[in-house]
């Protein structure tokens, strides 16, 4: 291949990375939105810090060892786990680019900032079902945790060329590596945590808790669907050839796909059980398609995507009425939309890729949730015994806005 063929090749993959990359640091965004308006108006400026500080916190934990935990062998040789090209400067250079005859075709920074984005994502699950009545720095200490240690051993497993992969447990963009890996260290947390006050009465009754902001949260949904395009687009990891192009081309449209289907099949789903069309379930479904798709969003054609996250919207509905009847309170219904649909997503990959068998889908969903389960409930049962995990009756009843950050997201509400 030609010297000058090779070197833009490498400079547009290169930047198609990055650019992929920016589209699911804005999901940051997107979840920020989503669970600003999802809480009621006192708990609305602790979500927000929560979702800023946990991306700030994942950064930098991928940085300081996550990305040597998750990818070893690119990590190798260097001053101090996970940072060595970042400090040392020892990205690909123009004879190592020629030299592998196209082989090498991004830089490394470009995956670096990839996949540290991604850890962010997995994070943002938990912050939306602790919300309203988890001590802020308790929720911080364990997000140290879980982006330097928790998510990026179970993500070697797969992306980093280790067991699961071995066994050959498919998960293209990560519907078990990054959304079911946070849905079950939330639903740990929720399990220590304990309802909201108020949530659920003595005589069985579920009570509606409603969010404060269902523009903002209606808008945190498009921003997360387009973030997803990032999400799964980047995960083709390359775009200069045809073949490529191509594939891109086509996961961006199944992805869209099943985002659609998500969110019709919930709005269907939740007229037929409650009458009404509850737009909350409404932006979860469409949520729960993207979150399904992300396991396999290349082999599928675009109307079966469709009905994947359509599937995927289905279970969601399902699954969020299910928790509130166990007592499980999950004020945005992050469990479901990025566990149950999550769960889906890996199984359905079965139907379309040819290489995928049941038996390793299983192990993958398996060996994923018993991991995070057992050391997300270990860090949270650690955390609850000796700094508290949850704030006091006061604190919530007044709102954590007050009692954490000191201010207000609304303060001209405020009664005076």
């Amino acid at each position: 291949m030609d010297a000058s063929v090779i070197e833009v090749k490498y400079a547009l993959d290169t930047f198609y990375f990055l650019v992929m990359g920016a589209f699911v640091m804005l999901m940051a965004a997107g979840f920020a939105m989503l669970e600003a308006g999802l809480v009621r108006s006192k708990n609305t400026a602790e979500i927000l810090t929560k979702n800023i500080v946990l991306y700030a916190v994942a950064c930098t934990m991928y940085l300081v060892c996550g990305y040597s935990l998750m990818y070893p062998a690119e990590a190798s040789g260097l001053l101090w786990p996970g940072l060595p090209s970042i400090l040392g400067g020892t990205d690909h250079g123009v004879e190592g680019v020629l030299a592998s005859s196209g082989e090498t075709y991004y830089s490394g920074l470009s995956d670096f900032f990839f996949q540290a984005v991604f850890v962010a994502a997995a994070m943002s699950v938990v912050s939306g079902a602790v919300a309203e009545r988890m001590k802020l720095w308790a929720f911080l200490a364990f997000a140290v945790v879980m982006t330097g240690f928790i998510y990026p051993i179970e993500g070697y497993w797969k992306w980093g060329g280790g067991y699961l992969d071995s066994k050959g447990f498919l998960d293209f963009a990560g519907s078990g590596v990054v959304h079911m890996t946070g849905a079950v260290a939330a639903l740990f947390g929720v399990l220590l945590l304990g309802a909201r006050k108020g949530k659920y009465g003595a005589d069985g009754r579920i009570n509606p808790l409603p969010g404060a902001n269902l523009p903002l949260a209606t808008l945190g949904t498009f921003l997360l669907w387009f973030g997803w395009f990032g999400f799964n687009g980047g995960s083709e990891l390359k775009l200069s050839d045809v073949g490529e192009a191509n594939a891109v081309a086509l996961v961006f449209v199944n992805t869209n796909a099943a985002a659609a289907g998500g969110c019709i099949s919930a709005l269907i789903i939740a007229r037929l059980l409650f009458g009404k069309a509850d737009l909350t379930m409404v932006l979860n479904g469409a949520l729960a398609g993207l979150v399904a798709i992300t396991a396999e969003p290349l082999t599928p054609t675009p109307l079966i995507a469709t009905m994947i996250g359509a599937v995927g919207g289905l279970i969601v509905v399902i699954s969020i009425i299910t928790l509130d009847r166990l007592k499980i309170d999950d004020p945005v219904g992050a469990i479901s939309v990025h566990g149950s649909a999550g769960i889906w997503g890996l199984l359905a990959v079965c139907f379309t890729n040819d290489d995928a068998t049941l038996g390793a889908q299983l192990l993958g969903i398996g060996m994923i949730f018993g991991w995070v389960a057992i050391t997300s409930g270990i860090v949270w049962y650690v955390l609850k015994v000796t700094v508290g995990i949850r704030v006091s009756e006061e604190e919530e009843a007044e709102g954590v806005d007050i009692g954490e950050c000191g201010l207000e997201a609304y303060p001209e509400f405020v009664r005076t």
